[in-house]
């Protein structure tokens, strides 16, 4: 991570009224899905997040950080902007396109929240490790500088969670990385160690931030007419989420009978884990 700058009195913030104040040091660099990661970063990205995990903590550190209930705010949210483009006319042209494409998608949509709120119920009832987690590690939220070091960014979402609410993202097709999803888990992996995958959690994740992507959408586009020409690029981008591969296959996987979907398996120095 990017440490920040100390205050002239040693501290590692300041107070400017109600709020805290950081200052980090420019890194003069690309995100990790302009800068496409080299295996050696991907083998430190696995070897980071596997430090994340493992590190024990002191709680008087963490003891303001939440951990994960399985919330149905973003699955309600969603269900929500369903019924109300059934019943409400919108004359502003994003909006429009917006409630037209919900319509075109909502038995989809329907089914996704559907199976995540079973998922929530089926992983709750099973006895799982809590770990320290990043909890939006995508390839935007990773740095490469000038000098080809990595860096994770955006420390804001931390949570206690399963370690899938992190590995989620590996291998799941979420940004362009040049790689095939079994390309990125071999790499990430191979730093990361072998593991032992709860396929449930990973599900369940996958779902939820589909559904999260679309929630937010769909608050930015219909809860204000604000947004000039970011409004068509939110459009533009809800779309994917039906469009793009990790939708698709994470659709396909959870209605397999549990435990045969192949590609969720760990490859480790060329072998296949379990």
């Amino acid at each position: 991570m990017i440490p920040p700058l100390a205050t002239k009195t040693g501290q590692l913030w300041a107070s400017l009224e109600s709020f805290k104040a950081i200052l980090y040091p420019y890194v003069d660099g690309h995100n990790g899905v302009e800068a496409k990661l080299s295996e050696d970063h991907w083998d430190q990205f696995g070897a980071t997040i596997k430090m994340l995990h493992s590190t024990d903590i002191p709680a008087k550190i963490t003891k303001d950080i939440s951990r994960e209930t399985f919330s149905s705010k973003w699955r309600e949210t969603v269900k929500s902007f369903l019924v109300r483009i059934e019943n409400e006319v919108f004359e502003e042209p994003v909006a429009v396109k917006t409630s037209a494409f919900l319509k075109s998608k909502s038995s989809e949509i329907i089914k996704l929240v559907e199976r995540a709120e079973e998922l929530a119920i089926t992983v709750q009832e099973q006895r799982l490790a809590y770990v320290l987690c990043h909890a939006d590690m995508h390839g935007w939220n990773l740095m490469v500088d000038q000098e080809n070091a990595l860096y994770i960014v955006d420390w804001d979402t931390l949570i206690f969670a399963p370690p899938e609410r992190d590995l989620m993202f590996v291998g799941a097709g979420i940004w362009d990385s040049g790689l095939t999803a079994a390309e990125e888990e071999s790499l990430f992996y191979q730093g990361y160690g072998q593991t032992k995958i709860n396929q449930d959690a990973m599900a369940y994740y996958r779902f939820e931030r589909i559904i999260q992507d679309i929630g937010d959408y769909c608050e930015y586009i219909f809860l204000s007419d604000e947004g000039g020409q970011n409004r068509m690029q939110c459009f533009e981008t809800l779309t994917t989420c039906f469009s793009h591969l990790w939708c698709h296959r994470e659709s396909i996987w959870c209605h397999r009978q549990r435990g045969s979907s192949p590609w969720m398996s760990r490859k480790i120095n060329g072998k296949l884990t379990d």
